[in-house]
């Protein structure tokens, strides 16, 4: 995208944005888990990243990282990032 002052301005305001949605997506996150009983937060840490709003962070921590190949990208559940497409998938699967 160019540097332009319009996009500047969407960049700034889509970083507002998850500012402010980042609690609400927490919390629904949380009760959807909440109604599935055989879902525990803790097997959840080990396949998602989740990052805790600021305002949070005193009382929980729940940062994980995911851990990849650092040859084909691919992490412990045999997925590629969501950013390789598929040319490149195809190019990382044939070294």
């Amino acid at each position: 995208m160019a540097k332009s002052l319009r996009s500047k301005w969407k960049r700034k305001m889509r970083v507002e944005k998850r500012k402010k949605n980042a609690p609400k997506e927490l919390s629904r996150l949380k009760s959807i888990l909440q109604m599935d009983s055989d879902v525990l937060m803790k097997d959840v840490q080990g396949i998602a990243t989740m990052v805790v709003p600021k305002h949070c962070q005193e009382q929980t921590q729940c940062v994980t990282e995911i851990k990849r190949n650092r040859k084909s990208l691919i992490d412990q559940h045999g997925q590629h990032p969501i950013r390789t497409n598929q040319r490149q998938r195809k190019r990382l699967k044939a070294k």
